[in-house]
């Protein structure tokens, strides 16, 4: 972050690639923390509002934030059927878990999030949000390791949610974009289930993260399907994947049976998600489904740097 010349801004840059990057005007820093794990900022944004920056890097604005969490997590609700024990990992802000409260049949929704100070900053900077979800009787905070976490306490749900901070190749957090993370969180699933993750950028240019992390997924579930949104604070698309057992599937969804399905199940304001936007998500363009198609790299756990294992 650096001065501007215009008289009480700042600017945050963040690249997504070495030759071009996203510029954030800054009115207010709401709230600046050194954590145990890391740097974190809310900050108030001259054109997306309030904004979680962590480490530098941008991670979630109240501008548009809707339209990477509905689609973070209604899909595969949608796929699933009708979950009743969602497991969210990451997901500080609490929008996810927000989200995956609006379905009917959820009893019970758990967060994990390593990092507790993130937590209770958005708690109370970022009402706009969770919108009160950490106060819904359904919901649990649990401040741990997702890895952990997922490794000693018994499965059985019906949907896991990653939405864990952006995946890198040689990153803190690389261990969970690997195939024996994955299929960690596959014995995790309930029959039927399905796992969605977060994974990276999927624009032409920055998709190869994305394209290896589904390739990554079918290597562990019998089916995958990857979809994109465009999210305008990020300056490109953002891609995620979803894996789940042969047995769940909507190929082409009809957008009428799928409002019909929603109109039943959801309780709260949808504003991107509906049947139309389910189709549309189902069919990922060309480019995409091509570079998936020919990929055959797979992250695990031995091909990581030692110090990071």
């Amino acid at each position: 972050m650096h001065s501007h010349e215009t008289p009480g801004s700042l600017w945050l840059t963040e690249y997504n690639n070495p030759y071009d990057a996203v510029c954030h005007g800054i009115l207010e820093v709401v709230h600046q923390q050194k954590t145990r794990f890391q740097e974190m900022m809310i900050v108030r944004s001259g054109a997306t509002g309030k904004a979680l920056v962590l480490d530098g890097c941008w991670q979630s604005c109240t501008g548009d934030e809707f339209m990477y969490h509905e689609a973070l997590v209604h899909p595969p609700c949608l796929l699933q059927g009708g979950p009743k024990k969602v497991l969210i990992l990451g997901g500080g802000e609490g929008a996810a878990l927000r989200e995956a409260l609006k379905w009917k049949t959820v009893t019970e929704a758990v967060m994990v999030d390593l990092d507790g100070a993130v937590v209770d900053a958005c708690r109370r900077h970022l009402p706009e949000m969770h919108q009160g979800a950490f106060d819904d009787p359904r919901s649990r905070v649990v401040i741990a390791d997702a890895l952990a976490y997922v490794d000693a306490v018994p499965g059985n749900w019906d949907v896991i949610v990653s939405d864990l901070t952006d995946p890198l190749e040689h990153g803190p957090s690389a261990k969970l974009f690997t195939r024996e993370y994955f299929a960690q969180c596959r014995r995790a699933l309930a029959p039927g289930g399905c796992f969605v993750i977060q994974a990276g950028l999927a624009g032409p240019v920055e998709m190869q993260l994305h394209v290896r992390l589904a390739n990554t997924v079918a290597s562990v579930f019998q089916r995958m399907w990857h979809w994109l949104v465009p999210v305008p604070s990020w300056g490109s698309p953002m891609g995620f994947v979803c894996g789940a057992d042969d047995t769940v599937g909507w190929e082409d969804p009809e957008p009428e049976a799928v409002d019909e399905r929603l109109a039943g199940l959801i309780d709260g304001p949808l504003r991107m998600f509906d049947g139309r936007t389910m189709r549309a998500l189902m069919h990922p363009p060309k480019y995409l489904r091509d570079a998936i198609a020919a990929e055959n790299h797979v992250y695990s756990l031995a091909a990581l740097p030692r110090a990071i294992r």
